[in-house]
């Protein structure tokens, strides 16, 4: 007889058990208070990585502002009277200025007292008639009442007596003490203006209607150290009108002669031709009351009476000739314009009405930064070299202006407008950021940048969105288990790969064997799929006995020695469809004759090497969300006659296709982010064009190329910020559409 044992009855009430209960329940409390914490850290850094951003961008949308200083009433000008120039040096701490009897006065800017004051040389019963700076160098031209003129420079020296810098004045005559003869008849001259500097001296004169132009060459014996002085005049038409105001270019190529009311005359220095004549003002009851030169000289600026300031620059015209064109428009008030003031470092500049109104602008941004009223009327008014104080001398007083204007380059035209550039025929996109020269003008356009991260996402999205979605399609549904765990954790072990690797790889042997194997290339990218459908043809044809042999979910082997022996026909034909079609050289045809640009690191290199990097993420992603669709839904779709075909794109897809919509949005945020491989594999020329053999510069890669050289604070570090926070911004929107249109599919499809 068999004796039966009852079950041992397990007792729940423990103390062990209750010992692992309370332990499970801590942990579970753990863990969600862990992982709510972990969120909310991320969204707050998120957060506060926006604001930072927007804490540093901010400032550059500012305008100017102007505080006024204590006003100055010094003896010394009560006798001089009222100034024929007037300046600062650059620590704002000491001014200069010329009195009509032919004395250099410098003086404390802070309290308007003498510092020194130095007597010029100009000859017995000449006067002052006219006083022309240099737009840069310290140069100054006095022209005489006999035809003559003199060349003065002032220059500051910071000496530290007993430990205290000091600031001393000195002043010097690079070309002679003598006056320079400009007009041999004697005659006054009117007008004047000079480019100098310690080798070379170019005066502009003129008296009524007539010009001289005189250049002055320095030149050293290497030998003995002697110096000799060339001259040389340049005779130019005579005018029909007077002379209202001249101006040299710096390059020695164009003078620009402001006469009568309303129009001005262009002289080519190098043609001694007339260029042209033209009307810078339309309105008959308008006229020209005030002008300068820009930084660099290329630009003029001519202020009117009804409060307008416009600036011209030659430009080829239609017939490809240079004219002198009006490029953009800027209003002070409805007083006539009485003075204008260019910065020396920045395309910025100052202007004065005669109600003493004062207006802030900059000529590239196209941006009126401040209009303030300072004075109950005209006067001679001065800017420091770094454009942060400004002197106004007005009725016997000296009034000084602290002037705070960091960012004038910016502007939402500037950053993505078209802007007509000096020296360019027509306005463009650009961004070039830095330049040898001082009187570079700053393009800081971010739309190039903006659209090169578009586009090399789009060439790498367009090589590998359909693959990754094909391979994910085939490995979730079609392939066998057993292969399917070999195949996937492969390919995702390809995002383990550093990008840094990847653009390495690009750039130095990605590149050049692409320009060298072109037709291989295309040939393919085209007999791939070829192959691959006629795989596939061949083999739905064969009889079953042979069919049936390869076990099922194992057929994509019989495709790895097509794209084998694909690949390798495609490249080892490319040099003979070369010589075949493309008279040796696919380049030079791509060219020559179909008049196309080609860069060795183009969009088609990053489309490559960019897409090889992108598609395991769209890969997992969406491989995951098609295995994870109910194998219940699949059964159902087959058991009422749906072919597997029919039942992947009617049931399969739709219902996956929230993760599939998921997959593809990250692989373009992974895609616009990306840095390493687009700034190793583009060239990084910032043009907006969408043609696949030519280069890019994206915003990510940008950043990360200038940054390092950017003065902190500085416009050009602000706006690499702005870069990243349009860079954040355009992911920030384009997941939140993502997750948007996601929750719809879901919503959608949740039926089936």
């Amino acid at each position: 007889m068999t004796e039966t044992r009852s079950p041992a009855r397990i007792d729940f009430d423990s103390p062990t058990l209750r010992r692992k209960r309370r332990w499970r329940a801590k942990m579970d409390r753990f863990t969600r208070w862990y992982v709510l914490v972990g969120g909310l850290t991320v969204l707050v850094a998120i957060t506060l990585i926006f604001f930072y951003l927007a804490y540093v961008v901010l400032p550059l949308f500012k305008g100017a502002s102007i505080s006024a200083e204590e006003p100055q009433s010094p003896a010394w000008m009560q006798q001089a009277g009222m100034p024929l120039a007037l300046s600062l040096e650059e620590q704002n701490e000491v001014g200069m200025q010329i009195s009509a009897a032919g004395e250099m006065i410098f003086f404390n800017a802070a309290d308007g007292s003498e510092l020194s004051r130095q007597a010029l040389p100009i000859p017995t019963g000449a006067q002052i008639v006219t006083v022309a700076q240099d737009l840069v160098r310290p140069f100054v031209a006095l022209g005489l009442s006999n035809g003559q003129a003199l060349v003065v420079r002032h220059s500051y020296a910071s000496v530290y007596p007993e430990g205290k810098r000091v600031i001393v004045p000195r002043v010097d005559y690079p070309y002679g003490e003598a006056p320079i003869t400009v007009d041999p008849q004697g005659r006054a001259l009117e007008h004047l203006s000079l480019t100098a500097d310690d080798e070379q001296l170019t005066l502009a004169a003129s008296n009524a209607s007539e010009l001289q132009v005189f250049k002055l060459t320095l030149e050293e014996n290497m030998l003995t150290g002697e110096t000799t002085l060339e001259s040389q005049r340049i005779d130019l038409p005579r005018l029909a009108q007077t002379v209202q105001a001249l101006y040299l270019d710096p390059r020695g190529q164009w003078l620009y002669v402001i006469n009568g009311r309303v129009s001005a005359d262009v002289f080519d220095l190098r043609d001694r031709t007339l260029n042209g004549h033209y009307k810078l003002i339309d309105d008959a009851s308008n006229q020209v009351t005030a002008s300068a030169q820009l930084l660099g000289g290329i630009s003029l600026l001519i202020g009117d009476a009804k409060g307008g300031i416009n600036q011209w620059f030659m430009a080829r015209g239609n017939d490809g000739e240079p004219q002198l064109q009006r490029v953009r428009g800027f209003k002070l008030g409805d007083a006539p314009i009485t003075q204008i003031v260019a910065e020396q470092r920045r395309k910025g500049f100052i202007a004065l009405d005669n109600k003493g109104n004062l207006g802030v602008f900059h000529s590239t941004a196209h941006r009126t930064l401040l209009v303030d009223k300072i004075a109950e009327g005209s006067g001679l008014l001065t800017l420091s070299p770094r454009a942060n104080h400004v002197l106004l001398a007005h009725e016997g007083q000296l009034q000084g202006f602290e002037l705070n204007n960091p960012h004038p380059e910016i502007s939402w035209s500037a950053l993505w407008g078209k802007v007509w550039y000096e020296s360019y025929d027509k306005p463009s996109y650009v961004w070039q950021s830095t330049s040898a020269s001082n009187d570079f003008e700053p393009k800081l356009s971010l739309a190039p940048l903006t659209f090169g991260t578009l586009k090399a996402a789009f060439y790498a999205m367009l090589l590998a969105a359909p693959l990754a979605i094909a391979a994910a399609v085939y490995t979730a549904y079609f392939m066998a288990p057993r292969m399917r765990r070999k195949v996937k954790p492969v390919i995702e072990l390809m995002e383990a790969l550093p990008t840094v690797i990847l653009g390495f790889f690009a750039g130095l042997f990605l590149a050049p064997y692409v320009e060298g194997h072109l037709p291989g290339i295309f040939s393919l990218l085209l007999l791939t799929p070829i192959g691959i459908i006629l795989t596939g043809f061949i083999w739905s044809r064969l009889p079953e006995s042979i069919r049936f042999r390869m076990p099922e979910g194992w057929e994509s082997l019989l495709l790895i020695p097509v794209v084998l022996l694909t690949g390798w026909f495609a490249l080892s034909m490319s040099p003979y469809l070369e010589t075949w079609f493309f008279g040796g050289d696919m380049r030079l045809w791509i060219s020559h004759d179909l008049g196309i640009t080609y860069d060795q690191r183009n969009a088609l290199v990053v489309g490559l090497a960019m897409g090889f990097a992108v598609i395991p993420n769209i890969f997992s992603i969406a491989e995951d969300a098609i295995f994870s669709v109910p194998r219940s839904l699949t059964y159902g779709s087959l058991a009422l006659g749906a072919t597997p075909w029919q039942t992947l794109t009617r049931v399969v897809i739709l219902t996956a296709s929230p993760g599939i919509f998921s997959a593809l949005m990250i692989g373009m945020g992974r895609a616009v982010g990306e840095t390493m491989i687009v700034l190793m594999a583009t060239g990084n020329t910032p043009v907006m064009d969408w043609n696949i053999f030519q280069g890019m510069r994206t915003l990510a890669a940008n950043v990360a190329v200038e940054m390092p050289e950017s003065e902190v604070g500085g416009t050009h570090y602000r706006v690499l910020f702005l870069a990243a926070l349009v860079l954040l911004s355009f992911t920030f929107v384009m997941n939140t559409l993502a997750e948007i249109i996601r929750h719809r599919l879901r919503k959608k499809y949740a039926s089936l």
